[in-house]
């Protein structure tokens, strides 16, 4: 093959690539674009609802009654 044949090919071989790129961009944007419209999470005017965690360390008594948890025993360690 000459230089000029090998240039050729390459110049084929990156517009097909430029032509791959192009239709896997635009097979991922028609994917994506379905899921965005069903998201509520990204529905608009839809405030975004934070829990609030106390800085106060936990009570004894948001524990009571574990034990019928599976979490173990209160006296115990878990095997």
């Amino acid at each position: 093959m000459s230089l000029q044949d090998d240039v050729n090919a390459v110049k084929r071989c990156l517009d097909e690539l430029v032509r791959s790129v192009g239709q896997l961009e635009r097979d991922l944007a028609r994917e994506q674009a379905p899921q965005e419209r069903q998201s509520p999470a990204v529905a608009p005017g839809r405030p975004e609802a934070l829990a609030a965690a106390p800085d106060a360390p936990y009570g004894a008594s948001g524990r009571r009654g574990t034990e019928d948890e599976g979490t173990g025993h209160r006296d115990r360690r878990s095997p």
